[in-house]
């Protein structure tokens, strides 16, 4: 009988701090949408866009063998 009260005390403090987690999920839109969650793994990923190869805002300079052209 002892166990009681041990068991008792614990218990509510389970029962509170579960609550408890159920009102802060509810104050931050956790069950807002319970329906796109299941879909969206079915769902098609949108196509990405193809990215254009860059040019270069400047011409890069050729690399000449002429001597003197080296510093």
């Amino acid at each position: 009988m002892n166990i009681l009260l041990v068991l008792i005390p614990v218990t509510l403090l389970v029962i509170v701090v579960a609550v408890a987690l159920f009102f802060w999920a509810v104050n931050h839109q956790q069950f807002d949408d319970l329906d796109s969650p299941a879909v969206l793994p079915l769902m098609d990923e949108p196509p990405t866009p193809t990215a254009e190869p860059e040019t270069p805002a400047e011409p890069i300079a050729k690399e000449t063998d002429q001597p003197g052209t080296h510093l």
